[in-house]
């Protein structure tokens, strides 16, 4: 990371506003995404599969290591790759500020609607999927009873078990591997006492 980047909150902390807004971006999401599939890239090939210009993928980059998602890579002679940061990012607002709440909500508006356009895709041409990946695929929607605590406890443990799985090296991944996209949303109901 260069000198005048911020440094980057630890994962137990709440996110304000400014970090929660860095990350609602379009094309910020889409390297993020990138990133996670490749391991690293340069802003150029980040250029080359999101359609944007290596500047602005270079200064969406750079954004995003200001706020602590991406790092940089080792350099591979005149490339300058970007990874994602290690452990992950935890972007739960500080509950405290309703600009960090707002901003965590917009960010969650737009995650959803890039997945739902991933499910419609997927479903869309799930039929042509070999059986096997097809089996291994799942939906799943329940109504569960729990306390705010019992539901942050599922969170946590979700989100462990995903980290584990997308978080494995390269080398570490079982032959046939391939990346699989979860998409887990936890939320009271709004209308229940």
């Amino acid at each position: 990371m260069s000198d005048d980047a911020a440094t980057p909150p630890g994962p137990a902390e709440r996110s304000g506003p400014e970090r929660i807004r860095a990350l609602a971006h379009p094309v910020r999401l889409e390297i993020l995404d990138i990133l996670d599939r490749l391991g690293e890239a340069t802003a150029t090939e980040c250029a080359q599969r999101t359609g944007q210009t290596v500047a602005n993928c270079s200064f969406h980059l750079r954004t995003l290591a200001k706020y602590g998602f991406v790092e940089e890579a080792e350099r591979r002679g005149r490339q300058r790759p970007w990874r994602p940061a290690p452990g992950g990012y935890d972007l739960r607002p500080d509950v405290g500020s309703s600009d960090a709440v707002r901003a965590a909500d917009e960010l969650a508006l737009l995650t959803l609607e890039r997945e739902t356009r991933r499910l419609h895709a997927y479903y869309a041409h799930a039929h042509a999927t070999p059986a096997r990946w097809r089996e291994a695929a799942s939906m799943l929607t329940e109504v569960v009873w729990a306390t705010p605590g019992e539901l942050a406890e599922l969170a946590d443990d979700v989100a462990a078990r995903v980290a584990r799985l997308a978080r494995r090296a390269p080398a570490d991944r079982p032959a046939g591997a391939r990346p699989a996209n979860v998409l887990a949303v936890l939320t009271p109901d709004p209308h229940a006492d």
